[in-house]
């Protein structure tokens, strides 16, 4: 779909962040000829990863303190989605013009692959991972990579013309593209989150419609027909528009009737399946469905295929995981729940009362939004981590609250006042770095605690 369109042969590359995109984006480089500095703020040890193969290949390491010590005199500098490119170094870079890109970006120039992006504040990975198994059931030879599994550096370069890369894509990565084209781009939905990152809702909001930057007329841009913030955001786009709705019928798109996932395309109206069917749970799982399908058909997948997929895809770990039945008492995992839209969706998707477990590192969201469903639908809030005095004061009118000191203890509380036929669900609208590396082990750790109840 696009040429290799990076020339770096003997050029200064810095890699900036040496995760495994990071990692991925040197060997890119090396590939392209350029003489490449991989630099990190951590050590080795706090890396965690055994970067001797690296150095063994020609990348120079400059670790810790001396970590942007190689910036001024770069040709070309990498940054990972983690680095904020407010600080002043990278601004400066910016400034003197010299080339300030991310992963994604990189894998794209340096790939002949086509590309199909999903954004969106809630339910990237969901809809990614889905349409990857939709595209495989196609027999179409689509790889799915970037935050779920391999880095895109790892998977996009080695890849030929007519093969796809399904990826899903943080506002962070969008920040850095340039040239970054997907022939489909699907935006979910927008609400606020990583106010932690950007001064204003609306810096956020931009940097998620980059993802339509670039599109040309014969690019797809897929979109959520229900989301009034996203319908602003696609004003962007001049590639064919393509929408779903869980709420209404569309002239041109996939939406719900009569408990049926309905596509039409090119005047051909077409039932996917029963909303009942799907085996993953709640309306924003609808959305996800929708979305997926309808980014699949775009590109040319059989319905059966998606039908097929649609109806045997299962769902992903620590979102609105079943865990277990204890006592007749249901406990589900949604440690992906790190932002409050996300979970309005999840306590969205239960009629039974709920005994919520929330908490962790404030992304300086607002919790007011939650206020209508936990008053409706929360039985007991037990909060913990750092944020948990700033929910109770937000939320204290909505529930009865208490503090946990460790999500241990609140799965133990949890347990002892939820009754049958009532489900305990863990949906932080937190990050979880103030106890947790990150929300898996979140999620490992609450799954540990929930079978330990047996005992």
């Amino acid at each position: 779909m696009q040429p290799v369109t990076i020339d770096l042969a003997g050029k200064q590359a810095v890699v900036v962040g040496l995760a495994r995109s990071g990692q991925a984006a040197c060997r890119v480089l090396l590939k392209q000829g350029a003489v490449v500095i991989g630099t990190d703020r951590r050590d080795e040890h706090e890396i965690g990863a055994d970067l001797s193969s690296l150095e063994r290949d020609g990348v120079r390491l400059e670790l810790g303190e001396r970590y942007l010590r190689a910036l001024p005199w770069a040709d070309c500098v990498v940054v990972s989605p983690g680095i904020d490119l407010r600080e002043p170094p990278f601004r400066r870079l910016r400034d003197a013009g010299i080339p300030l890109i991310g992963e994604v970006e990189l894998a794209y120039r340096c790939s002949e692959a086509t590309f199909i992006g999903v954004t969106g504040t809630n339910g990237k990975s969901t809809t990614t991972t889905l349409l990857g198994v939709i595209l495989k059931e196609a027999v179409l030879p689509a790889h799915v990579a970037g935050n779920i599994g391999t880095p895109l550096c790892g998977v996009a370069p080695s890849l030929a013309a007519g093969e796809y890369v399904v990826t899903e894509l943080s506002s962070f990565q969008l920040e850095t593209i340039e040239a970054f084209r997907p022939r489909v781009a699907v935006l979910l939905n927008l609400a606020p989150d990583h106010l932690d990152r950007y001064d204003q809702v609306e810096a956020y909001y931009r940097a998620k419609a980059r993802i339509f930057e670039n599109q040309q007329p014969s690019d797809v841009a897929v979109i959520n027909a229900d989301d009034p913030l996203v319908l602003q955001a696609v004003v962007q786009t001049r590639g064919r528009t393509l929408s779903f709705s869980r709420t209404r019928a569309l002239a041109e798109g996939a939406y719900v009737e009569d408990d049926q996932l309905v596509l039409v395309l090119d005047g051909r109206r077409e039932a996917l399946c029963r909303v009942s069917d799907l085996r993953i749970r709640g309306v924003h799982n609808l959305e996800n469905a929708l979305a997926a399908g309808l980014a699949a058909a775009a590109i040319g997948a059989s319905l059966a295929s998606i039908r097929t997929a649609l109806t045997s895809f299962e769902g992903l770990e620590h979102r609105l995981e079943f865990v277990a039945e204890i006592g007749g008492v249901r406990y589900v995992n949604d440690s992906k729940g790190t932002n409050v839209g996300a979970v309005v969706r999840s306590l969205e998707s239960f009629a039974e009362p709920i005994v919520l477990i929330a908490g962790g590192r404030d992304k300086h969201g607002d919790f007011a939004p939650l206020l209508p469903l936990v008053g409706e639908r929360v039985k007991r809030l037990i909060l913990i981590g750092e944020a948990a005095g700033v929910m109770r004061r937000a939320l204290v009118s909505a529930s009865a609250i208490e503090e946990a000191p460790t999500l241990e203890e609140a799965v133990r509380r949890a347990a002892a006042v939820a009754s049958p036929g009532e489900v305990v669900l863990l949906s932080p609208a937190c990050a979880s770095f103030d106890m947790f590396t990150d929300f898996e082990e979140r999620g490992r750790v609450f799954k540990t605690a929930v079978r330990g109840l047996r005992q």
